[in-house]
């Protein structure tokens, strides 16, 4: 399948490991031009050096940084294709160890920094009436995960704004979709504890994810053939979303 992304230009948050990286790994694959984002230098570095992207250093806990390396971004390539808004899960926590500055911190690092970066992106996906904007959230935006309570809210709310987006600018050409990976084999999960023997009793497909098998569906939903999806939430998870 011809999927029309060579020479899309394309943007990826959270891109120096996990699903970040395999995404951009996908799109350089296909021909798009990629830059991909992080904030530790060293890292993003050498992943673009490696798939033969280019690379910015942003820190999306920060205010403003999101917004800045998406202006920079569309500045050096001349325009924006394809976002992909990606960012580190906050720590778990239950609701009653996070306080004010754990939730602050975690509407900057998961909501206006993709807020910002769709802000700054629109206008040139509408001059040039193509856009994909892709929203990298969790299975936990439909299905809470224990002791995950910042990200349980925050990543539900992206999916209702997903929802208000995609009809505005539908008649640009442009989509907007949310991903919901599941149990995947990256750092996150090992950071949450997670283990393959957990996962094989609570998966129906009976192991964890690669990080490949999410990328394939977030290139296909940024590419020409995935024009009539929108306002959409996909699973990426093995079947483990039982509701709708």
């Amino acid at each position: 399948m011809q999927l029309g992304l060579r020479d899309r230009r394309a943007l990826v948050f959270g891109a120096s490991r996990g699903l970040g990286l395999a995404v951009a790994r996908e799109l350089v694959a296909e021909g798009a031009r990629v830059c991909i984002v992080s904030r530790d230098a060293q890292r993003i570095g050498a992943a673009a050096q490696a798939m033969g992207a280019s690379f910015a250093v942003a820190d999306l806990t920060r205010p403003g940084e999101a917004l800045r390396c998406t202006q920079e971004a569309i500045a050096r390539m001349g325009g924006l294709d394809v976002l992909v808004c990606n960012s580190g899960g906050p720590p778990k926590a239950a609701f009653a160890a996070v306080d004010a500055a754990g939730w602050q911190a975690g509407f900057q690092n998961l909501w206006l920094s993709t807020t910002d970066a769709i802000g700054a992106a629109l206008p040139t996906m509408k001059a040039s009436h193509f856009g994909r904007i892709l929203l990298v959230t969790s299975v936990a935006a439909k299905e809470p995960m224990p002791g995950l309570t910042v990200s349980n809210g925050l990543r539900a709310g992206l999916l209702g704004l997903v929802k208000s987006l995609a009809p505005e600018v539908a008649a640009d050409g442009i989509t907007v979709n949310a991903l919901l990976p599941g149990y995947t084999r990256t750092e996150r999960m090992v950071e949450l504890g997670v283990t393959d023997a957990q996962i094989a009793s609570q998966v129906p497909a009976g192991r964890m994810g690669e990080p490949e098998e999410f990328a394939a569906m977030a290139v296909f939903l940024a590419s020409d053939r995935a024009s009539y999806v929108t306002g959409q939430a996909i699973a990426i998870d093995g079947g483990w979303l039982r509701g709708i």
